[in-house]
């Protein structure tokens, strides 16, 4: 099973995260930050506030998005 398992804040919407298979992936957060509830994060002061879990990370309200997706959407760190 895929985990995130850590994650810095790089800039605006941009974290930089490592994935258990070792891989680090930057993940630019912002074109997916739609809707009622990812909406909020907007609010950059809410953005970096987020904790990672055994599984992937979290906000506050317990937002999250799935390891897999995070993957997914996330280019290999240069």
């Amino acid at each position: 099973m895929l985990r995130v398992i850590d994650v810095d804040y790089i800039k605006d919407y941009e974290l930089l995260l490592t994935f258990s298979d070792g891989e680090k992936r930057v993940a630019d957060l912002r074109p997916y930050l739609t809707g009622e509830i990812f909406s909020k994060l907007l609010d950059k002061e809410l953005f970096v506030q987020y904790g990672l879990t055994p599984v992937t990370i979290e906000w506050v309200g317990g937002i999250d998005l799935a390891p897999e997706f995070l993957y997914e959407i996330g280019v290999p760190e240069a």
